[in-house]
């Protein structure tokens, strides 16, 4: 299908490129989701704001890092699933938990067109 392309790639410009900001100036995107992760994970309920603060950070450096190369390994300005799924192949747990998850993910695009279906036929 055509649609399923603009799920798996994401075209970038030079016009998107943030400047090398240093970390500590960015905009933190990721808090609230890191401190549930956290919490989930065993932390407190309220973990620190410096314990957050570093693993966003960390998360912001490793998505850039992956970023730049799988811009590199793929088509010019693109890059799609497979480019990461490329990048990560080496690490058996990353691999793994990647190929969970795009299952997971094609299982549920699989349950909503057969729901759709139903509601579609239903309507008649």
């Amino acid at each position: 299908e055509g649609g399923a392309d603009k799920d798996t790639t994401l075209d970038f410009d030079d016009d998107d490129v943030e400047e090398d900001v240093p970390l500590e100036k960015r905009k933190k995107m990721f808090s609230k989701e890191l401190r549930c992760m956290m919490y989930g994970f065993g932390d407190d309920q309220n973990p620190y704001t410096e314990s957050v603060d570093l693993l966003e950070d960390l998360v912001t450096m490793f998505v850039t890092e992956m970023t730049k190369k799988a811009m590199d390994v793929g088509r010019t300005g693109r890059i799609s699933v497979e480019d990461i799924v490329y990048l990560i192949r080496k690490d058996d747990k990353k691999y793994s938990r990647v190929k969970e998850l795009l299952l997971m993910s094609e299982e549920l695009r699989k349950a909503r067109k057969a729901f759709d279906e139903i509601k579609y036929a239903t309507t008649k």
